[in-house]
């Protein structure tokens, strides 16, 4: 049976990186024999031009229906209003998929200049409510003005939101940092002596996870401690666990000290779907002009790959996936790789080209 991504491309540089990624996916789908479909619909401005609206309803519906999607970047900030037509695709299918639970990492590669020294991370965060008030109630925003010059915001933290991200986070930490010489460590983030309701709800969660789970060190820390200890000393981190705005923040605090945030993958996943997006926006300012940096979205596609595989016990896609993250360690040690964001020459395509050399001498 085949696996069906569904793509959209999304705005500025959107289809530049995109193209980059579904050439990647068609070698390893050829050289692999993985059978994978790629099936690519319109999103954003483009689709705001032909159907008066940014996403339509039968966008959203076949995403539900595919095995897997991969967004590019959108540039949500200047659509119109909800009511004109501009719905954030990134908001709508997280939460018409219910895909709780956004995974970023954020490492060190040997050759790029970086802010930090051995960081190795992943913040687990958090994704269907919090602050954000396009997604966080059932019906209307969670942003409204009672009066002319008043604004007020609302902030929804479930135990039910918060034990799931609490399990994901433990989950990924007994995988992905499980050792023998040393247990794998999670920091739960919070700002509970300010907002002690709505973080302790959020803290319970974690506490009730954590001792479930004695293989797993944990400790908790203050959102603005974290930030400090990210730029500080990011090698005390293994796994962070955090609410919505919290993690959106500190995930590109810790991708962009460890080289870029053009190197910042994500996943967004829940029980039966996930999306793959580049951390990164559609930056219009370079849209065109074949400089963009595509890893982002490829390592985001990479971990895609991983999460079907372990989902439908398609070791072929976990294979790829291992198979992308070599090439990009190896793409991005040699300096002729790096686009203009890591100090490099290197166009969108050319970087696309030597990354495809480079993961065919990986397989063979």
């Amino acid at each position: 049976m085949s696996i069906d991504i569904l793509a959209l491309d999304g705005d500025g540089i959107g289809p530049e990186i995109m193209q980059s990624t579904l050439d990647i996916v068609d070698f390893l789908n050829k050289e692999l024999k993985l059978d994978i479909q790629i099936r690519k619909e319109v999103i954003g401005l483009k689709s705001l031009d032909q159907n008066s609206t940014t996403m339509t309803s039968e966008v959203v519906l076949t995403s539900k229906e595919a095995d897997g999607i991969i967004l590019g970047p959108v540039d949500h900030n200047n659509y119109p209003s909800v009511v004109d037509g501009g719905i954030n695709p990134s908001g709508k299918l997280r939460i018409e998929l219910d895909l709780y639970a956004n995974i970023r990492p954020a490492r060190n590669y040997i050759n790029l200049n970086s802010l930090s020294k051995d960081m190795d991370l992943i913040i687990v965060r958090e994704n269907t409510e919090g602050f954000y008030s396009d997604r966080n109630m059932f019906d209307g925003p969670g942003e409204f003005s009672p009066v002319p010059g008043v604004g007020l915001a609302i902030r929804k933290i479930t135990k039910h939101a918060s034990l799931r991200i609490a399990e994901t986070a433990f989950k990924i930490a007994k995988t992905k940092f499980a050792s023998k010489n040393k247990k794998p460590k999670i920091h739960a983030i919070h700002k509970a002596n300010v907002m002690r309701l709505t973080d302790g709800i959020f803290l319970e969660a974690c506490r009730t996870v954590a001792s479930k789970n004695k293989e797993v060190e944990y400790e908790e820390m203050l959102v603005d401690a974290c930030a400090a200890h990210i730029i500080r000393n990011p090698s005390q981190f293994d796994v962070i666990v955090t609410t919505n705005m919290f993690g959106d923040i500190l995930s590109d605090l810790a991708t962009e000290f460890s080289g870029s945030l053009g190197l910042a993958g994500s996943l967004n996943a829940g029980e039966h779907n996930a999306m793959a997006q580049a951390q990164h926006g559609a930056a219009t300012d370079i849209a065109g002009k074949n400089i963009a940096n595509p890893i982002s979205l490829i390592l985001s596609t990479g971990m895609l790959l991983n999460w079907i595989g372990e989902k439908r016990n398609l070791k072929k896609l976990n294979t790829a996936s291992s198979f992308i993250e070599k090439a990009v360690i190896k793409t991005l040690s040699e300096n002729n790789n790096l686009t203009r964001d890591l100090g490099g020459n290197a166009s969108t395509k050319e970087l696309t080209k030597n990354f495809l050399n480079i993961l065919n001498n990986i397989i063979l």
